[in-house]
């Protein structure tokens, strides 16, 4: 046998070996793998994404806030439809032929081959009357999904509300698809990947006419959704309620924390509106409707509004001027004569006056003197300034007070350098910003940040951070909640001032079995009627509760938001009203000040 003969053999036997490899293969396709025989038989495999319920969120006692309802989103795959009766189709969706047209002509645009949303959220019943017709529109199928809902129309704000991904989000996180849905506010936005949970994937035999045959392959390739981890937040359901009850008709914020862990108990801006209104296929409507609202109920008062606090930041005024020597409690400063002369105080009271007094009767001199102090103790007024500045921002104000609070503001601290560029480097003094003293002029607070400088009032000298969220399923709230933040002002400084905070407290305000402190402030309003602001905290010993409260257009701090904030007090820590101050529970519930015709100003002697 020569060489040519035997390469031939080889050749052939390569050849043999590799047809014997393609028929074994083609063998176990067609014959041992049952996959292909269930295709011959025009069964079509269709991957459906399977979306995991949010996690449920409770308020600090368990009482559940928000949960889950099932609904529905029909899908479209362009290449797959076939003619159908379309008035059929758009009488059982509640949809116009327009709707639909333009619906197939996006899907279209999308992908022929891929499938996409055409309607979104059908609710559990008009679900039930499609599927029993579905499998007459060929190229239609359906996807479950989960939409929030509300135990009690409250909270809106601090809660949030979940809408559909947007570009930047689809960039950002490869985790979301067209369509799908993410926190765009409140806790539903910083807590969203904890919510969100993991989705899934469940694979589905369907025959010609659209209709489930069973999971493919007995379900071994499915990949189960796992739904989101449920939260605990620091919320007083009750209390939020309260609170709420006694804000309706009226524009502001409400913020309550408990001093000794920063805990949020609640958190209210108004004007109100509830959070189902946010939710199902009604929400863009709704959403166009809040937006338009000229009183801007979607605006987040309580971490945005960047308000004067008024007489309200006297307390920080009178404990920077202890802590820098520039007063001590034996300081006098008396309302008359020129010392007075730039700010004058707003109604008779003794004089002169100590730090206690200045507190207690809210004495524009005395805090006007006291900043003045503060500046003249250093060698040049814009250095004075930068101390006075680094205390009022150690208290939280002018920063980002906590990472719990989706677009929370770090409000307006003026710099050196923004008045040099107003007067010029060496041109102003502390007569120049004199404002300052009494919480005016440049200054910009959150009732959030004032809420959280009640805390430090409370704590004698330092504050932790406010947080929301108490607890979350399997995982750990941040460490900084449990940081203590110093505000660099000794804790003897404190008592003078507590004490000018308790006996501010007079009258109908004084509650049965609590000895608290408060502060008002009238705010002026160069466009219409001034705004009161009352911070408070109860009881004066180990407080449990820090308040602030802010009511636009209410004239004076003690004509509601001091009503309303001892109504928050004395519902927290007694949970009961005293029947001699039901009189002042019905009228703040009953006084509209969103109607200028119907305000009523009590209280006008008072700030």
């Amino acid at each position: 046998m020569n060489d040519l003969t035997k390469r031939s053999y080889v050749i052939v036997l390569v050849f043999v070996l590799v047809a014997l490899i393609f028929i074994v293969k083609l063998f176990r396709l067609q014959v041992m793998d049952p996959t292909y025989k269930q295709y011959a038989t025009n069964n079509v495999l269709r991957e459906v994404v399977q979306y995991p319920a949010r996690g449920l969120i409770y308020d600090r006692n368990g009482e559940l806030l928000v949960y889950n309802k099932t609904a529905y989103d029909l899908l479209i795959t362009p290449r797959e439809v076939k003619q159908f009766d379309t008035t059929m189709f758009c009488n059982l969706l509640e949809i116009t032929r327009k709707d639909l047209e333009e619906g197939i002509q996006k899907a279209k645009s999308y992908s022929w081959y891929k499938p996409s949303i055409l309607i979104k959220q059908i609710s559990p019943e008009n679900y039930a009357v499609l599927q029993e017709q579905l499998y007459k529109f060929e190229g239609f199928h359906s996807q479950s999904r989960t939409l929030r809902e509300y135990s009690a129309p409250i909270a809106a704000h601090a809660l949030g509300y979940v809408g559909e991904v947007t570009g930047g989000d689809l960039e950002k996180d490869p985790y979301y698809k067209s369509g799908d849905y993410i926190g765009i506010s409140g806790i539903e936005k910083i807590y969203e990947k904890q919510l969100r949970g993991t989705k899934g994937i469940k694979k589905n035999l369907v025959d010609v006419h659209n209709r489930i045959q069973g999971s493919y392959r007995l379900g071994r390739e499915d990949i189960p959704a796992q739904i989101g981890s449920n939260i605990t937040t620091t919320i007083d359901l009750k209390l939020q309620q309260y609170a709420e009850i006694l804000f309706q008709n009226k524009k502001g914020a409400v913020v309550a924390i408990e001093p000794s862990t920063g805990e949020v108990l609640a958190l209210l801006s108004a004007p109100l509106y509830d959070p189902g209104l946010l939710v199902g296929r009604v929400r863009g409507k709704n959403y166009a409707e809040l937006l338009a609202d000229s009183l801007k109920p979607l605006f987040n008062r309580a971490l945005q509004a960047k308000y004067p606090p008024g007489s309200t930041f006297k307390t920080i005024t009178a404990l920077i001027g202890l802590q820098t020597q520039a007063i001590n409690t034996s300081t006098h400063f008396t309302c008359n004569g020129p010392a007075s002369t730039p700010i004058k105080c707003t109604h008779n009271h003794v004089t002169p006056t100590n730090v206690l007094e200045g507190i207690r009767e809210s004495c524009n001199p005395f805090m006007w003197n006291t900043f003045r102090s503060i500046i003249g103790k250093y060698r040049t007024s814009a250095e004075g300034f930068s101390v006075w500045r680094e205390f009022v921002r150690s208290f939280g104000i002018g920063t980002i007070l906590s990472s719990d609070f989706a677009n929370a503001l770090k409000g307006d601290l003026p710099t050196e350098d923004m008045y040099n560029r107003i007067y010029g480097t060496g041109h102003w003094n502390a007569l120049t910003i004199r404002s300052l003293a009494i919480g005016q002029g440049e200054l910009g607070v959150t009732p959030l940040q004032m809420a959280n400088v009640a805390s430090v009032v409370a704590n004698r000298g330092f504050y932790y951070e406010p947080h929301i969220v108490k607890a979350v399923e399997g995982d750990t709230i941040r460490s900084s909640f449990k940081m203590k933040h110093e505000v660099g002002i000794e804790e003897q400084h404190f008592e003078p001032i507590i004490e000018g905070m308790r006996q501010s407290i007079k009258g109908a305000y004084l509650l049965p079995g609590i000895e608290y402190c408060g502060k008002t402030g009238t705010i002026q309003n160069n466009q219409g009627l001034e705004h009161g602001a009352f911070e408070a905290f109860a009881p004066k010993e180990e407080p449990h509760i820090a308040v602030f409260v802010y009511v636009e257009n209410s004239k004076w701090g003690a004509s509601y938001a001091a009503p309303i904030a001892s109504l928050i007090i004395e519902k927290y820590l007694n949970d009961t009203i005293a029947s001699n101050r039901h009189y002042i529970e019905e009228r703040m519930i009953n006084t509209n000040l969103l109607d200028p015709n119907k305000i009523v100003i009590t209280d006008g002697a008072a700030e």
